[in-house]
């Protein structure tokens, strides 16, 4: 077997550093911005709100065809070959996007930029996470993750400086010019990493057709699947409820945004943190309970504090559930981890689609924005319940071995 225990320090930074700006560019320079950019192309006149929602679903239908296209292309060599490729795709799709103002043409470019995102967020800490584990630092995995959370307050930065200064489509300028040196930087560093790939069993033979999915796994993907549900409603509505809420000078209009922001920069390190001291399944069940506070505040604390509490608490938590979430899969099923991953994301994706258009549903027939986040708030109570069904990794294998 292939291991190799030491590495430096400064390694290791580069390795995360590199895995956290692909991050950056996917996630938030390309899925997130859109919340901050959409009222001011609503207010050039570009699109209307319903057509702007339209474009936003068809990036998350992206983020799940992505997805569920890493699940079929996990392998190490897979990732080599289509990890920069999709970073290219995302550069191109916000490059065309500042020079058209057709719906359809629109909508096309953000479900291409969609599936980039969905395939570059599961290859880049699935390979990440590889390296990690051979050199007996897995506990690490999480801080790939902070670049979500800078890359909030990148993107958000990026839209309202130049607000005054561009117009209609050419407002996706200054996040196209910003992806294309942290996309070549961070595709010509993670190309660089040994990893073998695929690692054999000790009879030789191979163990990459162990069971995806099991009685370890299936609690997991529900309690995912919960939390996917739980965190999108106010990820999505939040700047929304506080319009709805507040008065039109109020500092939260735009603050409630930035507050989710500033609380997502450590998220990843505080829950990296706590799932090494504390082990990844008792910290899961303390961030589900914090997010869920989050959203429950939203819903019996209408105004300020409610919104307040709802972005600092959701916004300190997703990650956490993600990163934690991950490392748990990965450590039941060693030799599933790329595909097991993409599986995850492809089922996050999926609630996240459910979450906006559940929305709608309740929306249409006669309930208040603030009551649907009563759905939030029933998705991660269920996801919370299946984190107690959850085996222990070290129990799990124990058992495995035991009937073997």
């Amino acid at each position: 077997m292939y291991q190799q225990n030491s590495t430096t320090p400064k390694e290791l930074f580069g390795v995360l550093a590199a895995g956290a700006i692909v991050l950056l560019v996917v996630h938030t320079l390309g899925r997130f911005v859109y919340t901050p950019l959409l009222p001011y192309l609503i207010g050039d006149g570009q699109l209307t709100a319903p057509e702007g929602a339209a474009i936003a679903t068809w990036n998350y239908f992206g983020y799940l065809v992505g997805a569920m296209l890493a699940i079929r292309w996990h392998r190490v060599s897979h990732i080599r070959i289509l990890l920069p490729a999709f970073l290219v795709v995302h550069v191109l799709t916000t490059i065309f996007v500042t020079q058209t103002d057709n719906l359809t043409a629109i909508s096309t470019a953000r479900w291409l930029n969609g599936v980039a995102n969905g395939v570059v967020f599961v290859q880049a800490p699935a390979l990440i996470l590889e390296w990690l584990v051979l050199r007996n630092r897995s506990s690490m995995s999480g801080l790939v993750y902070i670049g979500v959370g800078l890359g909030l307050l990148l993107s958000s930065g990026l839209v309202t400086g130049t607000a005054d200064w561009l117009e209609g489509a050419e407002r996706w300028w200054p996040v196209a010019l910003a992806s294309i040196p942290l996309a070549i930087w961070g595709a010509y560093r993670l190309m660089k990493l040994e990893v073998p790939d695929q690692e054999s069993a000790k009879n030789g033979k191979s163990t990459t057709n162990t069971p995806l999915i099991d009685r370890a796994s299936i609690p997991l993907f529900l309690s995912y699947a919960g939390a996917g549900l739980g965190y999108i409603l106010p990820m999505t509505f939040l700047p929304l409820l506080a319009k709805l809420e507040l008065d039109a000078e109020h500092w939260l209009l735009d603050g409630a945004w930035l507050i989710v922001a500033l609380s997502t920069i450590p998220a990843a390190w505080v829950w990296n943190k706590l799932g090494s001291k504390m082990g990844d399944i008792p910290a899961l069940k303390l961030n589900f309970l914090i997010q869920l506070v989050g959203v429950v505040a939203a819903v019996v604390l209408p105004g300020a504090l409610g919104i307040m509490l709802c972005a600092a608490l959701v916004g300190g938590t997703f990650l956490g559930t993600v990163l934690l979430t991950q490392r748990l899969g990965r450590a039941l099923h060693p030799h599933q981890g790329p595909r097991l991953s993409a599986a995850m994301v492809a089922l996050y994706g999926f609630t996240q689609m459910v979450g906006p258009w559940l929305t709608k549903q309740w929306l249409d027939a006669g309930g208040t924005l603030v009551s649907a986040f009563g759905i939030g708030v029933g998705a991660l109570v269920f996801g919370l319940i299946f984190v107690f069904f959850v085996p222990r990794p070290e129990a799990w294998h124990a058992r495995t071995i035991q009937h073997d």
